[in-house]
């Protein structure tokens, strides 16, 4: 009764959440639909409101197993419709026997992309402790900055990095490394402060004059670069690629837009690809690799091609759906990697035990998702990985990615929480 009555008050207090952002994130408050004419998806902002979807855990979360996906964090989401039940947002609250509870967030990427998202929990977050939102963290919903060109512009490299998606599932198409199983296994790894710390040190070169350290992503890209290598080494391949996802808020040139759009809500992410030959990488010293995966990302002028994103999209706007060739599983060996590393999860009660954007897994040989450690644990790590076979086996040998535990997160399984969960 006292689970029930806690349950209810948790409710309560959550629904009168839902509508502070919503009245700021007021898109994400209305519905998807098609339109009748194109077929092509639109956003009715009808003030309809977001889903808030309630349900009861009779477990305790310290009993979850938090190595696998599937047998934690897949466990707590229900499933969410997206496009297909017009639902922009819906808000999921689960409460656990042990007292704690979970609240996931779940959207279209048609709206969003995982930056923006992440802006509505922090912006969730500072509403909640102090009732309003700083200057800095206002929304940006202003379509106008990029408009699409007439007539539209854009590279033949910007063409062919993406592929249509019922082409994509063609298996005569398919160029991905043959190791005898195809089969996408889900991991989470916690990457301790001083691992992180070690890598980057170990990423950042002495020999050159001047050069800048290594970033933390920038290292741990390059390790992952060398461990695809390493088992794409004898196989029909011999390239790999690595694949970083930018947010292009922070690598506008133009210091207009960029302040413009620091806080835009929409999609201003792109997928940066870099291809090797995989034996060069495997003998190729960690802090060259990790050099490499920096001017990957440095190289885009980003203004550019951004409104050249626009204009292909504009071209290619119709039924058939398309996405990046190197998360389809086509081309050379790739391994995905996206970040998110300042999210306040404190929404007046501590800090979030976890916190992990959580995707339908790419056909890419890696998809790897870093997410900060909530409530700024000594900068650790909390990895979410969609990796084939040998990448995962891989891991398993590593020092840094470690399995997740309950430890790990804070959360300990008491007696009496214990037996109530096996009843």
């Amino acid at each position: 009764m006292v689970g029930r009555r806690r349950l209810q008050r948790r409710r309560r207090v959550l629904r009168s959440w839902l509508a502070r952002p919503a009245n700021h994130f007021f898109p994400l408050a209305g519905r998807i639909a098609s339109n009748p004419c194109s077929g092509l998806p639109e956003l009715h902002c009808g003030n309809q409101g977001a889903e808030l979807v309630v349900g009861e855990a009779r477990v305790a979360l310290a009993s979850l197993d938090y190595s696998t996906q599937a047998a934690s964090l897949e466990r707590i989401v229900l499933p969410y419709g997206g496009e297909d039940d017009g639902v922009a947002l819906s808000v999921q609250l689960v409460s656990f026997a042990c007292g704690g509870f979970a609240v996931s967030w779940c959207t279209d990427h048609v709206l969003v992309d995982g930056t923006a998202l992440c802006m509505l929990v922090g912006a969730w977050s500072e509403l909640a402790r102090s009732g309003t939102l700083a200057v800095g963290s206002q929304p940006n919903h202003d379509r106008s900055v990029f408009r699409p060109r007439a007539p539209p512009s854009y590279g033949a490299a910007l063409d062919e990095s993406f592929t249509p998606l019922p082409d994509a599932h063609d298996p005569s198409n398919r160029q991905q490394v043959d190791d005898g199983d195809n089969s996408i296994v889900k991991r989470l790894y916690y990457v301790e402060a001083r691992d992180v710390a070690r890598l980057r040190d170990a990423a950042t070169s002495r020999d050159r004059e001047g050069q800048r350290a290594a970033s933390c992503v920038e290292a741990v890209s390059a390790y992952l670069w060398k461990a695809l290598a390493g088992f794409v080494v004898g196989t029909a391949h011999d390239r790999c690629s690595v694949g970083l996802v930018v947010d292009g808020r922070r690598r506008f040139t133009s210091p207009g837009l960029r302040a413009y759009m620091r806080s835009y809500v929409g999609n201003v992410s792109t997928l940066v690809v870099r291809e090797a030959s995989a034996q060069e990488l495997v003998r190729t010293p960690l802090p060259e690799v990790a050099a490499m995966v920096r001017e990957a990302v440095s190289a885009p002028a980003y203004d550019e091609h951004f409104q050249e994103l626009v204009d292909w999209v504009e071209e290619h706007k119709g039924p058939r759906r398309y996405a990046q060739t190197a998360s389809q599983g086509l081309g050379s060996p790739a391994v995905i990697i996206s970040s998110f590393l300042g999210v306040n999860t404190d929404f007046g009660f501590g800090h979030a035990a976890v916190m992990l954007p959580m995707a339908a897994a790419r056909l890419s040989s890696g998809f790897v998702r870093i997410m900060a450690a909530p409530g700024g644990r000594g900068s650790s790590w909390i990895v979410g990985a969609s990796l084939r076979p040998r990448l995962a086996a891989a891991l398993i040998d590593s020092v840094i990615f470690k399995p997740l535990t309950a430890e790990h997160l804070g959360l300990r399984l008491l007696a009496t929480q214990d037996r109530k969960s096996r009843l």
